[in-house]
């Protein structure tokens, strides 16, 4: 039940009118400043539907992504608050979670969160008591108005909107199948995808289940600003394995930055005719965002979509 003083956020009402959703990541800051986050954010104005702010994405501490939250939507932007489970308990979980609705922040992304030796506090201690698909679980009771021990919520249930992560080329496919499902029976509403390199991969993925499912699905889409940073993500990031053309075209450009825009617009335009949406992910150059999407066709979003419920 949405309280009538908040307008039901446009993120929701879009996904849920079938529009195509344009959603961007930004990282927190490490240290107490914010303003190069809220710089980065206030470029994607008008231009995405919402902003990810990551919770201690590759286990680096950086400022907590409740808190960045609220700072973008004072700014008028509407977030997309990532929650791991990696650092809290159930009980800090829903803490954080009736924190996130009092503040008006009602798009979460439920993930498991990357392990602590990834990070750069390899000897912090993992809590891991939840997994994303408990967590889509914990958030469905949280929205009928129980906590996870079904116990009532005196002071009222959320109304979180709550997505979850996807990666359309993991390497079982009988894998990725059972856990899809899994996060769409513990109540996914949208689905953010991993950096996707294989858009034959991705097409199979909406034909089996992406597409049945009936949920958004947003293809992830990475800025590769050189030959080097795809090599890189090739030899560092499980499951992804940027094309050798993809590398070549890279080598031999002349600005390897803008072929990496022109590669990235030419990715949105593929993944639009294959799912609703696209997960714009473009570290340290989120600047370069809305130039991607001028040059894949997609408009700034208009005026007149809905806020209202």
């Amino acid at each position: 039940m949405s309280h009538p003083s908040h307008p039901l956020p446009s993120f929701r009402s879009a996904a849920q009118s079938g529009e195509f959703l344009i959603t961007a990541e930004v990282a927190p800051p490490k240290g107490g400043n914010p303003a190069h986050m809220l710089e980065m954010a206030q470029l994607l104005k008008g231009r995405v539907h919402a902003v990810n702010i990551t919770d201690g994405s590759r286990a680096v501490m950086r400022m907590c992504s409740l808190v960045s939250s609220a700072l973008l939507l004072q700014q008028g932007i509407e977030p997309i608050c990532q929650v791991a489970c990696r650092d809290r308990n159930s009980i800090s979980l829903q803490a954080d979670l009736l924190g996130a609705h009092a503040l008006g922040i009602y798009n979460i992304l439920a993930l498991t969160g990357d392990p602590v030796k990834a990070g750069d506090h390899v000897d912090a201690k993992a809590v891991f008591e939840l997994e994303s698909v408990r967590l889509l679980q914990l958030i469905a009771k949280l929205n009928l108005g129980a906590d996870w021990k079904d116990q009532p919520l005196t002071d009222g249930e959320t109304s979180l909107f709550v997505g979850a992560a996807v990666d359309p080329q993991c390497g079982s496919w009988s894998g990725l199948q059972r856990r899809f499902e899994r996060k769409v029976e513990a109540g996914a509403q949208f689905f953010q995808s991993q950096l996707i390199s294989d858009f034959d991969r991705l097409e199979k993925f909406m034909d089996h289940l992406g597409s049945p499912a009936g949920k958004p699905i947003l293809a992830g889409i990475f800025l590769l600003k050189s030959a080097k940073n795809a090599r890189f993500i090739n030899r560092c990031v499980p499951g992804v394995q940027i094309p050798e053309h993809i590398i070549d075209r890279l080598e031999r450009a002349s600005d390897p930055l803008q072929e990496g825009v022109m590669i990235a617009a030419e990715q949105v335009q593929t993944a639009r005719q294959l799912c609703q949406g696209v997960h714009m992910m473009a570290v340290k150059r989120e600047d370069l965002i809305p130039q991607i999407l001028d040059l894949a066709g997609v408009a700034p979003l208009s005026k007149a979509t809905p806020v209202t419920a």
